[in-house]
């Protein structure tokens, strides 16, 4: 509904990148370029400082990147609106979403849902991806959000946002102050893993293979079912973890973990909304809606 231009100069202003924003947008970065430089004619300013490979707003850029915040705010509520106007909003609703989701990236939305729908009662369960995509072919939950690679035929996938996993250690880790390791080293690295059945592991696992690395080939000190009781063991010792960029944001601000880049390995993968095979109900499909429109800021 929006002018795609607009959503082109968002995309690249979040994500910081005109490589990625073309990525995340399935179109070319040629493309991408040619959005940005008829916005900027038509306003005639620049809104990007370029740097190398890094870029940053200029003053025209994050006046238009706080309007475009506002107009993308508006449509979504427009939209939910609409059609919350064909749904049956009192009831209850099981939420099931997996580790990651459930800790770092679903509590704010839930709230933000809530507030659209007074009558409605929430519950939200908290497992690995294995266990939710259970729950929800058991019908105990009515509708989840997972993560990793797995495609079961009885379930729809809808895709919620992307996510990148990052090689993280503690800040006062010798490794912190390098920076940057090739793809080999990884073998000399005493790792902390996330358990079987967890979304996150499948997919570092599977990353890894394109690289010629087997995680079964990594140093595991330990395994874990918490991301919280990992990023603790970080900040304590000498090892390493993978660890979605979602979930050490804060660790991040008050410098207590690092983020390690390894060359050649670069570690992404969709969140998403899953809903047994079928019609669903209204409260489902207008919950799906709400949080796949509302991911805009995560």
């Amino acid at each position: 509904m929006f002018d795609f231009r607009l959503k082109v100069f968002y995309t690249v202003a979040k994500r910081g990148s005109f490589t990625k924003a073309a990525k995340e947008l399935l179109i070319s970065q040629p493309a991408v370029t040619k959005h940005i430089q008829e916005i900027e004619s038509s306003y005639q300013t620049k809104l990007f400082l370029r740097d190398g490979m890094k870029i940053s707003l200029t003053e025209a850029g994050q006046l238009l990147f706080g309007y475009a915040e506002e107009i993308f705010s508006i449509y979504r509520n427009l939209e939910f609106d609409i059609h919350a106007l064909n749904a049956k909003m009192d009831g209850s609703l099981c939420v099931g979403a997996s580790t990651t989701v459930s800790q770092y990236v679903l509590p704010p939305l839930l709230a933000e849902f809530r507030k659209k729908v007074n009558d409605l009662h929430l519950d939200l369960f908290s497992d690995n991806t294995t266990a939710i995509e259970n729950l929800l072919l058991s019908k105990s939950i009515d509708v989840g959000i997972v993560e990793g690679f797995s495609k079961n035929p009885q379930i729809k996938y809808i895709d919620f946002i992307k996510d990148e996993i990052v090689l993280v250690c503690g800040s006062a880790n010798p490794l912190a102050k390098r920076g940057a390791i090739k793809a080999e080293e990884l073998k000399d690295l005493t790792f902390l893993l996330r358990e079987t059945g967890s979304g996150t592991l499948d997919v570092v696992g599977a990353q890894l293979k394109e690289v010629g690395i087997n995680i079964n080939d990594l140093n595991n000190e330990m395994n874990f079912s918490s991301t919280e009781s990992i990023k603790m063991y970080l900040m304590h010792s000498n090892s390493v973890a993978f660890l979605s960029i979602h979930a050490i944001l804060k660790e991040l601000r008050y410098n207590e973990l690092t983020v390690i880049d390894v060359e050649g390995l670069e570690i992404t993968r969709n969140f998403s909304v899953i809903q047994r095979q079928g019609q669903e109900s209204a409260l489902v499909e207008l919950f799906t809606r709400f949080v796949t429109t509302h991911n805009v800021k995560l």
